[in-house]
């Protein structure tokens, strides 16, 4: 009969993978396929990635989108900061801001796409929200992550996902990109 230390396991310590590089890449390219669908051809389109990962995330979504309409589409991409937004300042350690980037088109009148790793509480999407309130007015404003995992607390609804993960309260979920870890991989702690 084994006991429980306290201790972690080695596997416990690298997590359980649950989208690998590959599924990563097909995920993003079906949500790229969405955004063509539901923007009439990406027409008036601004891709906004949420610091860190997130940004990753939309240049590669950027990509895909160049590749199916053939036109380029980085010149509509941006990033959307909203650490100064967040109704947890108070109760977490301050992480320095990104800048925030926005295409020289705007947002006005436009669609615009937030991209972020992982949709968990709604919390950093109603910071974005606000953030967003303050560069402009867009026509609409869509979300896309990588990975829902559930356990919202405010009433935000993912318009294109990745993979929609059900987690554990006490789990965390890391999204790894090359850009920054040096792999793609999506693990469970």
């Amino acid at each position: 009969m084994s006991q429980n230390t306290g201790a972690s396991t080695p596997e416990e310590e690298r997590g359980r993978e649950v989208l690998t590089a590959a599924e990563i890449d097909r995920a993003l390219t079906r949500i790229a396929h969405e955004i063509v669908e539901n923007t009439k051809g990406a027409q008036d389109l601004v891709l906004l990635g949420i610091p860190t990962r997130g940004v990753h995330l939309a240049a590669r979504l950027a990509d895909k989108l160049a590749q199916i309409t053939s036109r380029p589409v980085d010149h509509l991409l941006g990033s959307l900061d909203v650490t100064m937004y967040r109704d947890d300042l108070r109760h977490q350690a301050a992480r320095t801001p990104a800048p925030t980037v926005v295409p020289a088109a705007g947002i006005d009148a436009r669609t615009v796409v937030l991209v972020d790793d992982v949709l968990y509480s709604g919390r950093t999407i109603r910071a974005a929200l606000d953030a967003l309130n303050d560069l402009g007015r867009p026509s609409v404003v869509r979300l896309a992550v990588l990975v829902d995992r559930g356990h919202r607390e405010l009433p935000i609804r993912a318009d294109h996902v990745g993979k929609n993960l059900p987690t554990a309260k006490g789990e965390s979920v890391h999204v790894e990109l090359t850009e920054m870890d040096g792999v793609d991989r999506v693990v469970i702690r």
